[in-house]
């Protein structure tokens, strides 16, 4: 082998050492492919549709390329090719969970913006091809567990050592399913303002890879009281390179954005950090290290459940006028309450660092 030509080589057996180079590559590539795409979009008019009642700020943004999301794929992609062991399974499942959400997405752009539609694919299409490859995962890792002292059905819990759940396997199915599909969900309605989605995915990477470097250490996992999950620390490579991919991105897309993400970045970030937590066992995790994406999720969530009640029970109306939010997803709620969207994404970059630092802590605290 190549490495055992000089001992200088030996670097490259080091996790540590891939993860920082997958990262300086997903830079570089970004750097480099970052223009040009935003070039073709803007020449092809893909431009970003505004919703008509959205903040008035959002009306100058119309026709900011979009799909841009195209960069980050490929800035996570080719250095985790580079850098990772091209053998490792779980490497291959996040870069698959990336891409089938990432051509999800696109769809979903590509029949919005250059087709027209309205809609974008329909909702049950999307819907559709998301639990398909929830299924698929879930059947996947019940034939082929990540680790053979758990139960394949099974996941841990954050601030308890050795404590598992098990489910039947047909619930955990459904719940890998829902993780998934509720995650690239997740993402997607984040992705409001410029820089917001794309810096709380880098917060949300960055933490992901020290769980999975820990997780595949034999040594530090035994010393943590954590699962030990042999071949975990080259998702530790993936994950750097999605973190690096997203910095390299948020060059282009901090405010005012140059180019948006669309829902082929959104849908691909969401995918990929729903399946890092399930490839972890880990999935409860997503909790706190994503605790901004829950937080928009469930304003949306609360806001249709009580809209709906109010205009069945007082009419349209009151519904209108009484609404939970002055807008959802929850950052637009801070715009209409009169923060700048500069304020609002800093504010929540902050909450999502020390909803990260808290996810970290559960490593001691057990």
């Amino acid at each position: 082998m190549l490495f055992e030509l000089h001992e200088s080589f030996n670097l490259f057996f080091y996790i540590s050492f891939r993860a920082a180079g997958a990262m300086v590559t997903a830079l570089m590539v970004s750097f480099f492919v970052g223009p040009f795409i935003i070039r073709q979009l803007a020449r092809g008019k893909i431009g970003q549709v505004i919703r008509a009642d959205g903040p008035a700020s959002h009306h100058s943004k119309r026709g900011t390329p979009t799909m841009g999301g195209i960069i980050i794929i490929l800035g996570t992609i080719v250095p985790t090719l580079l850098w990772a062991q091209i053998g490792n399974r779980f490497v291959w499942v996040a870069m698959g969970a990336t891409l089938w959400m990432g051509a999800i997405g696109f769809v979903d752009d590509y029949l919005k913006v250059v087709e027209g539609s309205s809609k974008g694919l329909v909702s049950k299409h999307k819907l559709a091809g998301q639990v398909t490859f929830g299924i698929a995962l879930g059947l996947y890792l019940l034939w082929d567990p990540v680790i053979t002292s758990l139960p394949a059905s099974s996941t841990s819990l954050p601030f308890f050592k050795y404590t598992i759940v098990l489910m039947a396997p047909a619930l955990y199915v459904a719940f890998v399913t829902f993780i998934v599909t509720g995650w690239s969900n997740a993402v997607n309605l984040t992705d409001g303002l410029d820089g917001l989605a794309t810096g709380l995915s880098v917060i949300a990477a960055a933490a992901f890879s020290v769980f999975a470097y820990l997780y595949g250490r034999i040594d530090i996992s035994s010393y943590l009281n954590t699962f030990f999950l042999p071949g975990a620390g080259e998702l530790a490579i993936f994950c750097a390179a999605l973190m690096g991919a997203c910095l390299g991105f948020l060059w282009f897309n901090a405010h005012p954005a140059q180019v948006f993400m669309g829902d082929t970045g959104s849908m691909a970030l969401g995918g990929a950090f729903g399946t890092i937590a399930i490839l972890l066992k880990s999935e409860f995790l997503l909790l706190l290290i994503g605790a901004v994406f829950v937080a928009e999720t469930a304003s949306v969530m609360l806001q249709t459940t009580v809209f709906k009640y109010r205009k069945k029970r007082y009419g349209r109306d009151y519904a209108n006028q009484h609404r939970l939010f002055k807008m959802a997803p929850l950052h637009h709620h801070f715009e209409k309450v009169g923060w700048p969207e500069s304020k609002v994404v800093f504010r929540f970059y902050i909450v999502g660092i020390l909803a990260a630092l808290v996810a970290l802590s559960t490593l001691k605290i057990r």
